[in-house]
């Protein structure tokens, strides 16, 4: 009796936001600044931009007291399309590589901690144009994501982005454009590393060709 041939799931590769398809520092600079004039708190908008990728209720603790942070955020929300999109601009190869994964028959899903109205404001905005948009998930919650869309990448530029891909049991491609080095990545156990996303679409073909998912 022939080998049962189990069905093949097609491919579907998850992307980070902020620092990996787009860079939204010179946006969320501008946020920041009128958020912080509006509060008359002094933030340091170079600083905050240096360290993008955990939620912003971890950056706003930065700058508040701990029973205003819900209250700041909405705040804070509420200012960043005027300020933030605008500006923010889409990293080298980050069309391409959303291209490539359609080119090879796949899906592409953006997962990111940022929360998903902003986040399809931004892509939109630019014209990258993914299957699907999940926010509000950081570090190994995106694995939530990642595991329920059958993904078996995911691309992202932060050590959090790294343990997400693990805990879903997805391959992690990890590109150095954020605030965590290639030295950093790969210590936390980045599979693959890229200088950034112009490499992603030569690497997508490689892997294809070796008879991956």
């Amino acid at each position: 009796m022939g080998r049962m041939t189990l069905p093949r799931l097609p491919l579907t590769v998850g992307f980070d936001l902020d620092m990996t398809l787009i860079d939204s520092r010179p946006g969320i600079k501008a946020a920041y600044e009128a958020f912080s004039a509006e509060t008359g708190v002094a933030i340091d908008a170079d600083l905050a931009v240096s360290r993008l990728g955990p939620p912003l209720q971890h950056e706003l603790a930065h700058w508040f007291p701990e029973e205003e942070i819900e209250q700041r955020v909405a705040q804070y929300r509420a200012l960043y399309p005027t300020y933030a999109i605008g500006p923010s601009l889409p990293l080298p190869g980050a069309r391409d590589a959303i291209q490539a994964v359609h080119d090879a028959g796949g899906r592409t899903i953006v997962v990111t901690a940022k929360n998903e109205a902003h986040a399809k404001l931004h892509l939109t905005h630019l014209g990258i144009d993914p299957d699907a948009v999940i926010g509000g998930l950081w570090a190994e919650g995106k694995a939530e994501a990642l595991r329920e869309h059958g993904a078996s990448v995911y691309v992202g530029d932060h050590v959090g982005d790294v343990r997400g891909a693990a805990t879903a049991g997805a391959l992690s491609v990890a590109v150095a454009t954020g605030p965590c080095d290639e030295t950093e990545l790969r210590a936390a156990g980045a599979d693959v590393v890229l200088a950034d996303l112009r490499g992603f679409r030569a690497w997508l073909e490689a892997y294809r060709s070796a008879g991956r998912p």
